[in-house]
This record gives C-alpha cells, structure tokens and sequence, in this order.
C-alpha cells in the first residue's frame, strides 16, 4: 500500500490550517513553495539541513514582504511548514543560526570554512557541510541553493553585486560540497528574476490601488461641492490663496 502523501494532501492540509484567503499577487508564490517543499519531503534522497532551511525562510520572507494583512504572514508560514509535518519553529531557529554565524565571517573566510569543515566536521555545523559533501546521493534543489547564497550575502551583500567575484567564490564552494554549479547559476538567476517580477506586481498593485483612492477622493469631494466637474483636480490651499 503506497502511503506516501499527494501534492493535494499536503494542499489540503494548509488550506485547513491557514483558512483566510491569501492576497493573489502572492498565492501563485506560496503554492510554487509549498509543492516545491512536498516534492522534496517525498523524495527518498533528501536530507533537510541549515541551509535548506535558511533558503526556505529567505524565499518566504522576501516574496511575502508588504503581505497585507501583515499578522498572516507568520500564520501562512506555520502552515506552510506544519502541511509538511515539519516545525516551523526549527525553520526559523535553524536559519537564524546560520545566518549570524555568516553575518560574523568574511566571504572569503566562510568560503575557506566551508573547505575545511569537509575536512574537519569539527562542530555540528560544520557536521552539516561535511555530511554534504559525503553525500553521493545529495539532493540538491533551488531552495538550498537560496540558501547557499543568502549565506553569501550575509556575510557581504556588495559580493552580490560584483559577478566575476561571486563566481569564483560559488566556483571554490561547490569544488568542496560537490554541488552542480551551472545548476546553482541558473536556479540564482531564475530567484534574481523571480524577484524582480514580484517586486514589479507589488508596485503596480500600489499604483492601481493609488488610483483608487485618489478617484474616491475626487467623488466624495464633488458630493461636497457640486461646483466641482467629476474627475476635476481638488482645489488646494494654495490655488484657492490665487483666486
């Protein structure tokens, strides 16, 4: 009997614990997430790790910024987690871990910490790069390559902006974990891309919504004064000082 949970399971199961509706510039984004999260879990090759979790929480993070109404972003991430009987409290915990340890290395010295902890697994953390790198059977996705590179950008977020240097570091990294770099590549720009459109739908959502309250404005203003022409400029102080 094959148990393993279907992606409409896992659906179903987020739908019953986040009930409100999710704003639809971003429901595309959760649900790309939360199937992309279910394939993963299913799939008998992955291992969850620190920087899988700290690309999951950046993606979630950076797309839902501005969500409104805010106080359900963490409850569409708690479902997000929970659908996939993960915690999300150890997604959060784990990423922060990380993320202060980068923020406390220069790029160049987590690169060559990275190289050593393949070598040493001195600590636990370093246990978690090592296990990787051992790993002949690692799944690689795009969320731990997020991860990866929200690594990078803790540590220096200028070595972002400069490609010929980001490449020779993700080049010495992925030498050392044996990752697929030219997968790495494309799933970054791909993330880059994907940001950028979101960011652009935000902002066009901003200034439609704009309009709108401008154009109530103008009606409650011409209710007011029926002097005033529909869709007519309202009068400011300083043009009623000029008449």
């Amino acid at each position: 009997m094959n148990n393993v949970r279907t992606v409409s399971d896992t659906k179903r199961a987020f739908y019953t614990l986040h009930t409100r509706p999710i704003n639809s510039i971003y429901r595309r984004v959760v649900e790309e997430l939360l199937v992309e999260m279910h394939l993963l879990r299913v799939n008998e090759e992955f291992r969850y790790d620190s920087v899988f979790a700290l690309g999951v929480v950046t993606t979630f993070d950076r797309f839902m910024e501005g969500y409104q109404p805010a106080e359900d972003q963490s409850s569409i991430f708690v479902a997000l987690c929970k659908s996939q009987d993960t915690d999300p409290k150890q997604y959060r915990h784990d990423a922060h871990k990380l993320s202060e340890f980068a923020q406390s290395q220069s790029v160049s010295a987590l690169a060559d910490w990275i190289q050593e902890a393949v070598n040493s697994g001195a600590d636990e953390l370093a246990q978690t790069f090592q296990a990787i790198a051992q790993n002949q059977r690692f799944k690689y996705s795009r969320l731990f390559g997020v991860g990866l590179f929200t690594l990078l950008e803790q540590s220096d977020s200028s070595v972002i902006k400069d490609e010929e240097r980001l490449q020779a570091i993700l080049t010495q990294i992925c030498e050392a974990l044996n990752l697929p770099q030219a997968k790495l590549s494309k799933d970054l720009e791909l993330y880059a891309s994907n940001l950028e459109k979101i960011a652009q739908a935000k902002q066009a959502m901003d200034d439609i919504l704009q309009a709108e309250r401008k154009r109530r404005e103008q009606q409650k203003a011409a209710a007011q004064d029926p002097t005033l022409a529909p869709g007519s400029p309202i009068p400011t102080p300083e043009d009623e000082s000029t008449t």
